[in-house]
């Protein structure tokens, strides 16, 4: 069923309710693929879908407007969850143009091989409709190099590609609809940021700033994933908040373990974190999904990392997630490898040296024990992870 954003301009995308895996992010609430249509003198297409749902895109279309009918196609981002339907969308509708940055065009070149009519924008480059225009802004980077966003001027209707997305299946359109907000959407909103967006933090911030400059006002905005805000002041204010990396009086002491030792070091860890007036959340790493966790990293302001020693490094999940966790590139964020061994110990310098190469603030060298820990150790592990919070995690 079509959806009316505004009077002319449709949702006329495609919803993936069974989607549990993207690029190994946890899509536990599925997704949607959102493309939309705008019925003017010269009938425009933002965006398709991916290449299985083109079917469903186009029976949307066609309670509008004929497919053959659209005039130009906007693509705002090569990524095929949002071009993988673009090849079989321009053999059926033959626009005039399709309009797309240069480094998209040179990608949409690469990618599909054809000679498509391209036409190139730029940021502050804009496009007349008939009785509507859009504005076109780049975003490199946010998050493909060649990222852009369409602006509907005289709805104020913003087209924010992957930004202010989320993966999300819902039979509901507007984020105001929902009876689950704030509790189940805003969740998917930011893991969204913290599994995608968090390593441009910076450019972000940068575009905010731009966006203010241009002296855009947003009545709406419409990503390429998840709902369409209609007041979108509090979603800005998220990103305002993430993109500065700002952080909550949280710890997060996340580990696996092999014969428990380690996990009896986490325990402590924790019991130290609350009574030093910390929020803490405990973490096995073969219990909750890598993509959750960073979630919770996101606005964490210490990571505990604990891992055993395994043939003289450490355990495979722990070095697996902080490869995950590094290329996210967290900021403003104190931090410390915790641990056990038997006969050698190598796995919390390791960790460490992960955690400075992060340009985390490395704030301890590290607590370790041999084989079984006491209830000495014990205590010291909470006594330590106490001071760690009042010192780290003031409120």
């Amino acid at each position: 069923m079509k959806v009316e954003l505004v009077p002319g301009v449709f949702w006329v995308g495609a919803i993936d309710w069974n989607i549990r895996d993207f690029h190994g992010y946890l899509t536990e609430a599925g997704s949607t693929y959102n493309a939309y249509l705008i019925v003017d003198d010269k009938i425009t297409l933002i965006d398709t879908v991916k290449k299985e749902f083109v079917p469903e895109m186009m029976a949307r279309i066609q309670e509008i407007a004929a497919p053959e009918d659209i005039n130009y196609i906007v693509s705002n981002h090569v990524e095929m969850d949002h071009s993988g339907g673009l090849a079989e969308t321009v053999h059926r509708v033959k626009p005039e143009k399709i309009f797309c940055s240069p480094r998209g065009r040179a990608d949409l070149l690469r990618h599909f091989k054809e000679t498509w009519p391209f036409e190139e924008v730029k940021t502050g480059s804009e496009l007349s409709l008939g009785r509507r225009n859009l504005t076109f802004l780049e975003t490199p980077m946010l998050h493909w190099p060649d990222s852009m966003m369409t602006y509907l001027k005289e709805e104020q209707v913003l087209f924010s590609s992957d930004a202010f997305g989320a993966h999300f299946a819902s039979s509901r359109r507007f984020d105001d609809e929902l009876p689950e907000l704030p509790e189940g959407y805003s969740y998917q909103l930011k893991k969204y940021y913290a599994n995608i967006l968090m390593p441009m933090g910076t450019l972000i911030s940068q575009l905010l700033k731009k966006v203010v400059e241009l002296g855009l006002e947003f009545k709406m905005i419409a990503p390429d994933h998840g709902l369409i805000y209609r007041n979108p002041q509090p979603v800005l204010s998220a990103y305002q908040k993430w993109a500065a990396g700002t952080t909550e009086p949280k710890g997060l002491v996340i580990y696996d373990t092999m014969w428990h030792s380690t996990e009896m070091l986490a325990h402590a860890f924790v019991e130290g974190l609350i009574e030093g007036g910390a929020v803490a959340q405990l973490h096995h790493l073969r219990s909750t999904h890598y993509s959750n966790i960073v979630t919770e990293v996101l606005d964490a302001g210490l990571l505990l990392i604990g891992s055993p020693t395994l043939n003289n490094n450490m355990f495979p999940s722990v070095a697996e997630f902080l490869t995950y966790l590094k290329g996210l590139k967290p900021k403003n964020k104190a931090a410390m490898g915790f641990g056990s061994y038997g006969w050698s110990g190598q796995a919390v310098g390791l960790i460490n040296k992960e955690l400075e190469a992060m340009q985390l603030r490395l704030v301890h060298e590290g607590f370790q024990v041999k084989y079984i820990p006491d209830p000495e150790e014990l205590a010291a592990a909470k006594a330590l992870g106490a001071a760690l919070a009042k010192e780290h995690l003031k409120r």
